[in-house]
C-alpha cells in the first residue's frame, strides 16, 4: 500500500479510508481502493428445545426495508471475545442466556469492500435471562422478536423469503450440520 486517506471517521462504528495501491511487481499500475473499517460482529442461532430459532424483524434504512435477523452485534468492547459478545447480544436483544454454545462459522461480509469479519454461533438450552442495561434506540426501538420452526426459516431462505446474508449463511451451515436421527437436539461441539 502506498497510501491510505481518512474519508469519514468519527464516533460511529464504521470509518471509510481510500488506499492507494501498485499491484505486486507492477509500480506502475497504480490504483484506488475504498474500505470500509469494522470491528467486527458475532451473529446467534438460537433454538429453543423445540428446535424453533429466535428472529428478529427491524428496519434497516441502506436497504429500505424490514429484515428478518437473528441477533447480532458488533465487537466493540476492548477485549471482549466473541463468545462474550455472543452471549451479552442475546441478553440484551432476547432477555436470554444459552447454556450451550457452539462456534458455527467466521465469515467476511464483503470483503471487497469491507474488513467486516463475522462469528456465527449456535446458542442452545435457552433460558430466560435478566435485560442488560441496554436502551435500544433509532431502528433497534422498533425490533420484534419472533419465534420460527428451522424447517420454516430454511425454507425461507431457499425460496429467497428471507435475504438477510448472516441469517442466510447460519440457516444453511446449521443445516448441514449433523444430528441425532432421533431427535430434535443437534450435536453442538
Amino acid at each position: 500500500m502506498q497510501a491510505s486517506t481518512d474519508l469519514h471517521r468519527d464516533a460511529w462504528v464504521v470509518a471509510l479510508r481510500r488506499d492507494t495501491l501498485t499491484r505486486p511487481g507492477h509500480p506502475e499500475d497504480r490504483f484506488d481502493r475504498l474500505v470500509v473499517e469494522h470491528p467486527g460482529a458475532v451473529v446467534i442461532l438460537a433454538l429453543d428445545a423445540a428446535d424453533r430459532v429466535l428472529v428478529l424483524h427491524q428496519y434497516r434504512h441502506a436497504a429500505q426495508g424490514r429484515f428478518v435477523e437473528l441477533p447480532a452485534g458488533l465487537c466493540d468492547v476492548a477485549g471482549e471475545s466473541p463468545l462474550r459478545t455472543a452471549q451479552r447480544e442475546l441478553r440484551e436483544e432476547a432477555g436470554l442466556r444459552a447454556e450451550r454454545w457452539t462456534h458455527l462459522l467466521t465469515s467476511h461480509a464483503s470483503p471487497g469492500i469491507s474488513n467486516e469479519r463475522f462469528e456465527i454461533f449456535v446458542a442452545r438450552e435457552l433460558s430466560d435471562a435478566e435485560a442488560e442495561e441496554f436502551e435500544a434506540e433509532h431502528e433497534e426501538a422498533d425490533m420484534e422478536c419472533s419465534w420460527v420452526p428451522f424447517p420454516d426459516l430454511l425454507e425461507a431462505v431457499r425460496s429467497s423469503r428471507v435475504t438477510d446474508a448472516a441469517l442466510a449463511l447460519a440457516v444453511m451451515a446449521y443445516a448441514l450440520e449433523p444430528r441425532p436421527e432421533t431427535g430434535s437436539d443437534a450435536r453442538v461441539r
